[in-house]
C-alpha cells in the first residue's frame, strides 16, 4: 500500500472517527460510507439494510460464489479521552471498540475491486448496524433485499489489543463466546418503613441472588463447559427511607463458549430465580437482551483466511479458544462458510471500550491486505 493511499484511508478513518453513532443510530456513518463507495462505482449499492446497512457488490467476470465481506457501523455510548484532532464530536458517544478501522479496512477492497473485478463469482462489501447490541447482523439476513446478495462464504476481523500491530491470530472452530443479558423483576408490595412485615420485599431473594447466580458460572478453562456470570446491576425498592420496598430488579450477563451450554446455563439461573422468588412469596418476569449466539469459524474459510494471511506476508497464529467477548458475525456463519481472524493493534494499546482507546492506523494495510487475498484466492 503507497503512503498516499494509506493517508487517504487514514484521513476517511479519521473522519468516520469523529461521527460515532450508537447501535440502531448510524444514519450519518452509513451515508458517508455510501458516499465513499460511490466513488468505486460498484455494480449494485443497497442501502437501509436491517436498519442504517451499506451493501457494494462487485461483480466477477463469469459466475461463481458470492464472498462477504463484514464490518461495523456502530459506535459506543461512552465519552472518549482523547486529545487527537480527529476525535469524537459527539458527546458521550465514541468508536472505542474500532469500528471505524473495520470499515476503513474493507472500504479500502472497493479501490482494489473497482480497478480489477474478480475473475468470477461476485464481492459483497457489508458495513452493518447495530452490532454492539446483537440486533444489526439478524435484522440484515431478515431484511427481504439481503436475499439479493446471499453469501456462499463470509469474513471479518476484529482488531485485538495486546497484539503486535498487523500480527494475526485465527482459531479453527469456537471463536467468540455466546452471551446475553438477563434482567429479573421481582414484584412484591410496598409497606410503611415502620411496619415492613405488612409489605413484601424482594430484599431477601436478591441477598440470594447475587451470590447465587454468579456461583453458576464463575468461569474457568474456555471450554465446552465454560460459564461465566457477570453481575452487572441490582435495584431495591426507591431512594426513600419511608417505603419499604416492594420491587426490585437483578441484571446479569451469561456468557458460555457454546450455544448448547447457553441453554442449560439459562435454564439453572431461571430455576434458581423461581427458587428465591417462591421462598420470599414474589412474583417475577424475566427478560433477555444483547443476545449473542456463539461465533463459529467454518473450516473452510478458516483455510482461506490462513493461507490469504500467509500470503500477504502476516502468518495467523493458530489459537486452540475463542475471545471471552461476543459477536454477532455468528449470524452469517448460519448462512454461509464464515470465519473471523483478529488482527493485533498493538501490545500497548487500552483495552477495547476503555475511554482512551483508538483504533491504530498502521494495521490498515495487513487487514486490508489478507481480506483482498482472501478473496482473490477464492475468486481470482
Amino acid at each position: 500500500m503507497t503512503p498516499e493511499r494509506l493517508a487517504q484511508l487514514r484521513a476517511l478513518r479519521h473522519a468516520l472517527h469523529q461521527i460515532p453513532e450508537v447501535s440502531g443510530a448510524e444514519e450519518k456513518t452509513a451515508a458517508m460510507v455510501a458516499d465513499y463507495l460511490r466513488h468505486f462505482e460498484p455494480d449494485q449499492l443497497l442501502t437501509g439494510l436491517g436498519g442504517h446497512g451499506v451493501a457494494a457488490v462487485f461483480d466477477g467476470i463469469s459466475d461463481g460464489p458470492t464472498v462477504l465481506i463484514r464490518c461495523e457501523l456502530d459506535g459506543l455510548p461512552i465519552e472518549e479521552l482523547s486529545d487527537q484532532p480527529y476525535r469524537s464530536t459527539h458527546q458521550g458517544r465514541g468508536h472505542l471498540c474500532g469500528h471505524d478501522g473495520h470499515m476503513t479496512m474493507v472500504a479500502a477492497l472497493a479501490e482494489d475491486l473497482a480497478e480489477q473485478r474478480p475473475a468470477r463469482g461476485r464481492v459483497v462489501l457489508l458495513f452493518q448496524p447495530a452490532e454492539e447490541t446483537g440486533k444489526g447482523a439478524a435484522a440484515m439476513i431478515a431484511d427481504p433485499a439481503f436475499a439479493q446478495i446471499a453469501p456462499d462464504y463470509a469474513f471479518s476481523l476484529h482488531n485485538l489489543p495486546g497484539l503486535p500491530v498487523g500480527q494475526v491470530a485465527l482459531c479453527s472452530g469456537a471463536a467468540n463466546c455466546a452471551s446475553r443479558g438477563m434482567r429479573i423483576k421481582l414484584a412484591g408490595k410496598t409497606s410503611h418503613a415502620a411496619a415492613p412485615q405488612d409489605g413484601v420485599s424482594p430484599a431477601g431473594a436478591i441477598a440470594q441472588l447475587l451470590p447465587g447466580l454468579a456461583d453458576l458460572g464463575s468461569g474457568a478453562e474456555l471450554g465446552p463447559e465454560f460459564a461465566l456470570v457477570t453481575l452487572t446491576h441490582a435495584r431495591l425498592g426507591e431512594a426513600a427511607f419511608g417505603i419499604a420496598p416492594g420491587y426490585g430488579e437483578v441484571w446479569a450477563t451469561l456468557r458460555t463458549v457454546t450455544d448448547a451450554r447457553m441453554e442449560q446455563l439459562i435454564a439453572a439461573a431461571t430455576a434458581h430465580v423461581e427458587q428465591a422468588c417462591a421462598a420470599e412469596g414474589l412474583t417475577f418476569s424475566i427478560e433477555f437482551d444483547d443476545v449473542f449466539d456463539a461465533c463459529t469459524n467454518h473450516p473452510e474459510a478458516v483455510a482461506v483466511l490462513r493461507a490469504a494471511a500467509a500470503a500477504a506476508g502476516c502468518p495467523a497464529q493458530m489459537q486452540d479458544v475463542p475471545q471471552r467477548w461476543s459477536e454477532d458475525f455468528g449470524q452469517f456463519g448460519k448462512q454461509a462458510k464464515a470465519a473471523m481472524f483478529w488482527l493485533g493493534s498493538g501490545t500497548d494499546q487500552p483495552q477495547l471500550h476503555n475511554p482512551d482507546y483508538d483504533f491504530t492506523d498502521a494495521a490498515i494495510p495487513a487487514g486490508a491486505g489478507i481480506l483482498l487475498q482472501a478473496v482473490r484466492n477464492l475468486l481470482g
